[in-house]
């Protein structure tokens, strides 16, 4: 194999790749030779199928393996002796298939990392918020445990429910006399005034007595996430079948059992911890963006633009399951990719400089991601997901993320040792109701699951 290496720009490589005859013939015969000891044939033992009937027989998929074996030691072969990592996905440009007899030329481009005059990241000084929990803060999840875990009993008399009560009911939408469809159900249980459905569903819902049926026109909103239903008015049908309210438990040892603790001071402690656990990884990652954000201002660099793409792919995503989970959609911004692509590239580029600092930290200080952790993150995001482990790992690897997320994880390394090298100070906190608000969300999730 000999190979021969361009420089298509101070962050982007090309290597154009020539395999002589003899190493496509050796790759042939390998992925023949794989195929044979676990093959079986009618008319032949497992194992016994000749070679030539089995390349026969599977010639396409044998050469298409062998093709990417060859390819698969070359890039490793290649990547070793210049030293290089991709931080981005290879492409490769060459002919589909191999030819017995002949030769194999193809190229590959990919990006690096830029070369870069590294700033002294030894020693910063910053300074980092101490943690501090307030009774009161503990008492407000206590009682957002005391609802989460309330029994609903039924109301008196027959009146229309009220905001803090839950409806039992039956709904369905009609437009022009015909029923809507994916629009109705059955013993739906609706907690009034929690905006778990539109406002003027639920000011109908309010205005209907126990027992009893009642119908209003309904308007979905132009951007709601339903296409069918985005801009519509409906007629909405509804039967109230109970209207309860919540029963709240007594705020003693009974209610600290039910969540396997033994006594109230084991329960509030547990979220104090929450909230403490909370708090401090919030302020550690304040006082590690001052840290990068000092640092990245030290340099200038070009930047892989593989690396900004998968940024501005990340962002948009995310602000799509933001959209979603407010009932909305990416398309009822009115805007077109192209609009939203421009809108979050500076946020993009400026993370991806910061990943490229990073890296390039990781790498003079030695710092490696072990194919265990490439792993057990995937693992983790197929538990999300549903999707089978090696089906992710296999889509990870198909599509070239699998190297964003190992930058991703090594350039997390890089920022735990520049914090761990800082020299950090504690400040009393601030009394932003903001930060607060998010931590607190933060802190109540955490003990309510517990």
């Amino acid at each position: 194999m000999e190979y021969k290496t361009e420089e298509l720009s101070p962050v982007k490589k090309k290597v154009v790749i020539i395999a002589e005859a003899q190493e496509v013939e050796a790759a042939i015969a390998g992925a023949v030779a794989l195929y044979k000891t676990s093959l079986q044939l009618d008319g032949f033992r497992k194992g016994k199928v000749p070679a030539r009937v089995i390349e026969k027989r599977f010639q396409g998929k044998i050469y298409e393996e062998a093709r990417q074996d060859l390819v698969n030691v070359h890039i490793n072969e290649i990547m070793q002796s210049l030293g290089l990592s991709p931080v981005s996905g290879i492409h490769l440009d060459g002919p589909d298939t191999l030819e017995r007899g002949k030769g194999y030329t193809y190229s590959i481009e990919f990006e690096v990392l830029p070369s870069l005059d590294l700033p002294p990241y030894e020693g910063l000084e910053e300074v980092q918020e101490k943690v501090v929990v307030k009774e009161e803060e503990v008492d407000e999840v206590l009682e957002r445990i005391r609802r989460d875990n309330a029994r609903l009993v039924p109301v008196d008399g027959n009146g229309p429910a009220v905001d803090g009560q839950v409806v039992n009911l039956d709904f369905a939408a009609y437009a022009d006399g015909k029923p809507v469809e994916n629009v109705s159900a059955e013993n739906f249980e609706l907690a009034l005034g929690e905006r778990q459905a539109l406002e003027q569903f639920e000011e109908l819902v309010k205005t209907i007595p126990y027992g009893q049926e009642g119908e209003g026109e309904i308007h979905f909103p132009d951007d709601f996430i339903a296409p069918h239903l985005a801009g519509k008015t409906v007629t909405m049908k509804v039967r109230v079948h109970a209207v309860k309210e919540r029963q709240l438990p007594e705020l003693d040892n009974e209610l600290a059992k039910k969540l396997g603790l033994e006594t109230i001071g084991e329960l509030r402690e547990k979220i104090a911890d929450s909230y403490v656990k909370s708090r401090t990884s919030l302020n550690k990652g304040a006082t590690q963006k001052k840290l990068l954000d000092r640092l990245v201002k030290m340099t200038d660099f070009p930047l892989p633009e593989s690396m900004v793409d998968i940024q501005v792919n990340t962002l948009l995503a995310a602000r799509k399951s933001r959209l979603e989970r407010a009932g909305k959609s990416l398309e009822s911004l009115g805007k077109s990719l192209e609009d939203l692509r421009a809108e979050v590239l500076p946020r993009a580029r400026a993370t991806a400089r910061c990943q490229v600092l990073m890296l390039s930290i990781a790498k003079k200080e030695g710092l490696e991601v072990s194919d265990q952790e490439v792993n057990s993150h995937i693992y983790q995001a197929s538990l999300q997901s549903g999707d089978d482990f090696n089906t992710l790992r296999n889509q990870y690897e198909k599509s070239g993320m699998i190297f964003a997320l190992r930058d991703r994880l090594l350039a997390d390394k890089a920022m735990e040792l520049v914090y761990a090298k800082a020299a950090i100070s504690e400040v009393e906190p601030s009394e932003s109701e903001e930060a607060e608000a998010a931590d607190k969300n933060g802190a109540a999730g955490n003990s309510s699951a517990s």
